[in-house]
């Protein structure tokens, strides 16, 4: 999602590897999947599937979901040591008051709150340092979260967000089954908007995509980055017009069971949202992008009917990945006001239709200066081996963006 250009593909950096594309034994392990459980299993039973088959594949679908979300921001892995080797002296709690927060606050929430107990110097250290909350950090490394363990998280989790007085830096929240515990996700909403979140990451398991999130999130004015993961999107036709992310710099979404005038809802009140990923989408969404702040779009692992760049002054990189069809159906691209979009891709002629204004570009297509973006440096196309009408459409394609200085064709 960065600004950097990209010169080869074997060094596109992990956002820009589409999660589609991950073979099945390319897992995510920082959330652990959920064990099939005994009443789950004779459901999907009941319903004709097997379940050994149907848990892995909500295996793959939560590890493609947590490879598109942003690293965490503090680690489990890292050694605690605040002493040089044949050293006693402590002297790391000697150091000011500010520099003690910072420490504690990039530590994994359970090392945070235990460096209480370390002295009367370190008692109050994490209650004011800046929450960092990493759910999946609660349980024991290679725990197997099963719904019993999901359970003693979010209880765990309730205690923390009681306990904390803010501000919450960051938090994620992949580990629970919301299911479970009707009205505590809207109190948890309505905690973290009084105390100040900043980062949210919201993820629900294992595949409740009938699950509506509380409306309380949008109300959230400090949020500065926002993932959702397989959530159902609230209705925003009854939300007040007054509601906006004023803070808000970046966007993802993740098998989000959303309409398109939601989507247009939260660009619309996110005036300087630069970064939009979206992920894992199965619905048919167009997507209309009018906004004055956007650089970076990212779409991967998804199918819409149309994406229209109408008015993005800033946009600088449209990046489509491991997209599909929905039978004979392929995406419009439709690029409209885009003067600085210079990363495009991958472009494929199997599954996407390029089009300025109301000129459909095919093979052959005669390409006129209303039909050319000057812009474009970086392109990336994807053909299909053994495609002639694929292989067809690349001098026509080329002629659309005549100042392309790096060219990347993926043969599939």
């Amino acid at each position: 999602l960065d600004s950097t250009p990209v010169h080869r593909e074997h060094a596109l950096p992990k956002t820009l590897v589409p999660a589609a594309a991950l073979p099945a034994t390319a897992m995510d392990t920082r959330v652990p999947p959920v064990p099939m459980d005994p009443a789950t299993a004779e459901r999907l039973r009941r319903d004709g599937h097997d379940p050994d088959e149907m848990e892995a594949v909500f295996a793959r679908v939560l590890s493609r979901i947590h490879f598109a979300l942003p690293d965490q921001s503090v680690s489990v892995d890292a050694r605690l040591f605040g002493l040089l080797p044949h050293d006693s002296v402590d002297c790391v709690s000697r150091l000011p008051d500010v520099l003690l927060r910072n420490i504690v606050s990039r530590l994994p929430v359970k090392d945070g709150a235990r460096t209480a107990a370390l002295s009367r110097r370190w008692r109050g250290v994490w209650r004011s340092a800046p929450l960092v909350l990493v759910d999946s950090h609660i349980l024991p490394a290679g725990t197997a979260a099963a719904r019993a363990d999901a359970r003693r998280v979010t209880s765990a989790v309730s205690r923390i967000l009681d306990a904390h007085p803010g501000p919450f830096r960051c938090v994620h929240l992949t580990s629970s089954h919301m299911e479970d515990f009707p009205g505590l996700l809207a109190r948890w909403l309505q905690i973290l908007a009084v105390k100040g979140i900043q980062d949210l990451v919201l993820v629900n398991r294992p595949w409740a995509l009938d699950f509506v999130i509380p409306s309380t999130f949008l109300g959230m004015t400090t949020l500065t980055r926002l993932y959702l993961g397989l959530w159902k999107f609230p209705d925003t036709a009854g939300v007040r017009r007054s509601t906006c992310f004023p803070n808000l710099l970046e966007l993802g979404l993740c098998c989000v069971f959303m309409e398109s005038k939601d989507l247009d809802f939260i660009l619309d009140r996110s005036p300087v949202l630069e970064k939009l990923c979206v992920h894992g989408n199965l619905f048919k969404l167009s997507l209309c992008l009018v906004s004055q702040s956007l650089r970076c779009v990212k779409i991967t692992g998804s199918f819409f009917e149309e994406i229209a760049l109408v008015d993005a002054p800033c946009l600088e990189r449209l990046i489509l990945t491991g997209c599909w069809t929905r039978g004979a159906v392929c995406t419009k691209v439709k690029i409209g006001h885009a003067p600085k979009l210079h990363s495009l891709g991958y472009m494929d002629p199997g599954s996407h239709v390029l089009e300025f204004g109301n000129t459909v570009i095919k093979a052959g297509t005669k390409v006129s200066p209303s039909t050319k973006v000057p812009s474009v440096r970086i392109l990336a196309l994807e053909v299909r081996c053994g495609g002639r009408n694929d292989v067809k459409m690349i001098p026509t394609v080329l002629r659309c963006f005549p100042n392309v200085e790096t060219l990347h064709i993926k043969v599939k």
